[in-house]
């Protein structure tokens, strides 16, 4: 059995072996896997899992055999989890496992096992290790079943046994957790079937054995490393009150000083979205960079439609940017567009077609009272427009406009739709062909909880192939050069925001374990924290509250002569939340913002500093 090779910048999948029966718990396990056993009333497994994707894997592959509907049940929560089955886990070792998963297995990845616990700087170091194979290995735990390792040269793997008698000198004892490439693992499959008369082989055995100097396993030893393997009653105990409180202490002190941020962008981040940045240098001419562009334009667009139906075109720049790009690309000189102004993105909006000197008329409309649909729809036809471009969410106030039903009318009537999606896309659920939307922008910093620096305009098929033969109005902003570009080459046309982009990956395979509609329900629970609170100090809204979007909140000042916006900012901000002026010129506003990693206790802590400083003016 071989493994097909793909070329991928690291590790972007890894293997978990789960399939063993766990004899020495007794009747602990009996029941469920080994890798269920709890800490903090969380499987190890899991928390295996969470480390794994934190670090941008975004493919686990788990090999089951006793009690595998657990492992089934878990790849329903996390939808990077495979699961396959190994049907003679009884008899078999881990190596047969490992060989029912190869098939599964399309580059270099992680193989762990499925009873340890250890502090996840060890993922870093093996994915930042420069040696093709990699197997991290610790000093001495006297666990009382250790797996030692003996080397060569320099620090080459070349025995592995419990035994320390067997090996010429112990280098260190064997964790659990390594790198393999495809070829490696190979020639582990290719030694398992030539000596099919031992079902038991490990794992670490095979790969002992096979290690070469064609192909050399390193040994990466950290003599330090927090760790444990659970296989009876005492690893457990020593893993509940001693190792994994010193895990958790360890990964506390990685973690990046909170700022809760409240403004409508950028938003507050993961730590593992901040870390995705921190990457080996690489031109972003080289393939590995271009594989990365591509899964995040395919992972983008399959967010906003069906496969083959939606392009996302990358960009560097901001929201904005993306706004320019499609009104200069998306119009041509005999169209006629129709641009609703009920906000200070609207209003942008038109600035960018007065720019352009294009050829159209601005709906202007309240910025914090409902669009009159009917009204914009005869205005559409008595004006002859042939496209059509709104803000989803004016991000001014708040306000959720009835972009859906629209855009449908649009549609009926062959006008072109461009959608400031900048606030909405990633938390409102959007389907650009069932929507009526042709093209959309959004950004990395926004609900889809990325940093900032990269923006993409999404591009209905049908709808981009039409704008080929517009008229050139810019260089660097070409709509379409940029994706016939990256269509040839899998590249943009000038410098991408290399960083950016790595925490856009993770950023996106975060929103796909959350989910879009999950994290609007969680941003509305925020939202109805807030709500909660402004009731209480009576405070009210321009916006009505059935046309809230529930994902920024425009709030009317109080009238009282010792309120200062700048004194309660400052005082918010020593408290790790930041709030952000209004917009409207016709109201003194603040805007309240939950988007982001934010929970609604967050919002709640907010509430309680904003009580504390209305009692003391």
């Amino acid at each position: 059995m071989s493994v097909m090779q793909v070329t991928k910048r690291g590790c972007m999948q890894a293997v978990i072996l789960a399939a063993g029966l766990g004899s020495r718990l007794k009747n602990r396990i009996k029941n469920i896997p080994k890798g269920f056993l709890e800490l903090n009333n969380i499987p190890i497994v899991e928390w295996s899992i969470r480390k794994l994707i934190g670090i941008g894997i975004d493919k686990i592959i788990i090999g089951t055999g006793h009690c595998r509907k657990y492992y089934e049940n878990l790849a329903v929560k996390y939808p990077v989890i495979e699961t396959v089955y190994n049907p003679d886990f009884a008899n078999t070792g881990s190596m047969a496992t490992l060989a029912v998963c190869a098939k599964k297995i399309t580059g270099d990845f992680l193989l762990l096992e499925s009873d340890l616990i250890y502090d996840s700087i060890g993922l870093f170091m093996l994915i930042n290790d420069t040696h093709s194979n990699v197997v991290l290995a610790s000093g001495e735990t006297k666990s009382g079943d250790e797996v030692y390792i003996s080397t060569i040269g320099n620090n080459i793997l070349k025995m592995v046994s419990k035994n320390k008698a067997e090996l010429p000198r112990v280098y260190g004892e064997l964790v659990g957790i390594t790198k393999l490439t495809v070829k490696y693992l190979n020639a582990m499959l290719e030694y398992a079937e030539n000596n099919n008369d031992n079902p038991k082989l490990d794992y670490e055995t095979a790969m002992a054995i096979v290690s070469k100097e064609e192909y050399p396993a390193y040994v990466r030893k950290i003599e330090y490393y927090t760790w444990c393997e659970i296989d009876d009653e005492n690893h457990l105990r020593i893993a509940r009150n001693e190792i994994f409180p010193k895990i958790v202490e360890n990964e506390s002190l990685r973690t990046v000083k909170r700022e809760i941020l409240l403004n409508p962008g950028p938003a507050t981040t993961t730590d593992t979205v901040k870390y995705a940045q921190i990457c080996p240098d690489i031109c972003p001419r080289e393939e590995e960079f271009s594989n990365l562009q591509q899964w995040i334009c395919n992972e983008l667009s399959f967010f906003v439609g069906e496969k083959g139906k939606v392009e996302t075109v990358l960009f560097c720049g901001s929201g904005t940017a993306a706004d320019e790009i499609m009104i200069s690309s998306c119009v041509p000189d005999d169209g006629k567009l129709l641009i609703v102004d009920n906000g200070a993105y609207g209003a942008r909006l038109a600035n960018i077609a007065k720019i352009y000197k294009l050829n159209f008329d601005v709906y202007k409309s309240s910025g914090f009272l409902p669009l009159d649909i009917e009204n914009v729809k005869l205005k559409l036809i008595e004006g002859k427009y042939t496209h059509f471009a709104v803000v989803y969410h004016e991000t001014t106030t708040g306000l959720l406009n009835p972009v859906v039903e629209l855009c449908h009318f649009c549609r009926q009537n062959a006008i072109t739709t461009i959608v400031d999606a900048v606030s909405t896309f990633a938390a409102i659920p959007i389907d650009m062909d069932k929507d009526g939307i042709d093209f959309m922008s959004s950004t990395s910093n926004k609900n889809i909880q990325g940093m900032a620096g990269a923006c993409f305009v999404f591009c209905f098929k049908d709808a981009l192939e039409k704008i080929k033969s517009y008229k050139k109005r810019n260089y660097y902003f070409d709509l379409y050069a940029q994706y016939e570009y990256f269509k040839k080459t899998k590249q943009m046309r000038f410098t991408p925001p290399v960083q950016v982009l790595y925490a856009l990956r993770q950023a996106i395979i975060e929103l796909k374990l959350e989910t879009i509609e999950k994290r609007y329900r969680r941003y509305s629970a925020c939202w109805s924290e807030l709500i909660k609170g402004l009731e209480e100090l009576n405070l009210k809204m321009p916006v009505p509250i059935s046309s809230q979007s529930k994902l920024i909140t425009t709030i009317i000042e109080p009238k009282i002569p010792k309120y200062s916006f700048k004194d309660f900012h400052d005082m918010a901000k020593r408290q790790g939340f930041t709030i952000y002026p209004g917009k409207l010129s016709e109201l003194n506003t603040f805007r309240i913002a939950n988007i982001g990693d934010i929970k609604p206790q967050d919002m709640k802590e907010f509430c309680n500093i904003f009580k504390e400083y209305m009692e003391n003016l």
